[in-house]
């Protein structure tokens, strides 16, 4: 059987894996060789940005410098991107994903396995109080989903310097399948049977970042940002313990885990926003506009997601980091209290 892959999204993070798979699957022959990439369509210079993708094959806008594979084929029109794919890739911001969800039921293959490579949750009403992004995917298409998260900032990805990832499967087959699309020399994949610890690790480790940013804005050191990782991590492997027992010690340790906690509060774009925020006094929703050029500040609004539901179940005083977090990015907290409150 050949497998067609189909790439959903094409921002800063979706370019540089378009990039990966676009070349990996000229590498098999049970891949199509074609590479659709559905790209949300705007303006750019007076210019569609698929047809500068497809001509240029460059996404000038969100990862410029990267030239990307000739088989990786931008289109505007989500369907059509995705109606003969039996491998579907997921790479935009969490909040989309239940609209895309909605516009593909019923319109995709019958054989189609989803991976999700979004860091966030989607805020529900049910017993945990949100949903996991693979389990929307499943729940919302009748597909299997796997989860790719690590310590991957785009750019680099992009520049092929060595780095690893995580791919947290369900089906073992699935997991090795995807691992064929994205496996590089430089991009190193381990493959896990724990998409939900793998997941939870992907969307957590956000929040940390911003109490990174904000630690290098107060300019208090790398002692005090090596305790708020420790803490953050310690949180983070708390909460996913509390709402599923079953995840597994040993993904914390995977590059999805302590290697991205890390990565994400040295560098990346919730870092660098949340120290401007210390910098500057600007809000985040002001700093998002000005520093991140149409990409969406995920630590933010997932810091205001998991306050919600630890609110709800009286648990904020558990989880005292990243409720602090939460309440200086939307209470107008001071900065300082990062290390005050915790």
């Amino acid at each position: 059987m050949t497998e067609k892959v189909a790439l959903i999204g094409s921002g800063n993070w979706g370019s540089a894996v378009a990039k990966i798979v676009g070349g990996n699957v000229k590498k098999f022959d049970h891949f199509d060789k074609e590479v659709k990439m559905w790209v949300f369509e705007e303006q750019v210079d007076g210019k569609n940005l698929t047809e500068i993708i497809n001509s240029k094959h460059e996404n000038v806008k969100y990862l410029p410098g990267i030239k990307l594979p000739e088989n990786v084929v931008a289109c505007p029109d989500l369907i059509k991107t995705c109606e003969d794919a039996t491998m579907l890739v997921f790479v935009v911001p969490h909040q989309f994903v239940s609209s895309i969800c909605r516009q593909l039921k019923g319109k995709i293959s019958h054989n189609c396995k989803a991976i999700s490579l979004i860091k966030g949750v989607d805020v529900e009403e049910n017993d945990n109080g949100f949903q996991l992004i693979t389990d929307m995917i499943q729940d919302s298409l009748g597909v299997r989903a796997c989860i790719l998260s690590g310590a991957n900032i785009a750019t680099e990805v992009a520049e092929e310097r060595f780095c690893e990832t995580t791919i947290g499967y369900r089906n073992k087959a699935d997991g090795e399948l995807f691992k064929e699309i994205f496996n590089t020399p430089t991009f190193r994949v381990n493959i896990v049977e724990d998409v939900v610890g793998v997941e939870l690790c992907g969307a957590l480790k956000n929040i940390i970042a911003i109490g990174g940013g904000l630690v290098d804005g107060l300019k208090l050191g790398d002692n005090t940002k090596a305790a708020i990782i420790r803490i953050g991590l310690y949180e983070m492997r708390k909460f996913a313990k509390m709402f599923y027992a079953d995840v597994k010690d040993e993904t914390f340790f995977e590059s999805c885990g302590v290697a991205d906690l890390v990565t994400t509060c040295a560098g990346g774009r919730n870092r660098k926003v949340a120290e401007a925020h210390v910098t500057t006094g600007k809000s985040f929703d002001q700093l998002e506009k000005e520093m991140l050029g149409g990409q969406k500040l995920q630590g933010t609004s997932t810091a205001k997601d998991m306050y919600g539901i630890l609110s709800k179940k009286g648990l904020c005083h558990e989880f005292p980091l990243m409720t602090t977090i939460y309440r200086i990015c939307y209470e107008d907290l001071p900065p300082i209290r990062i290390v005050e409150d915790i």
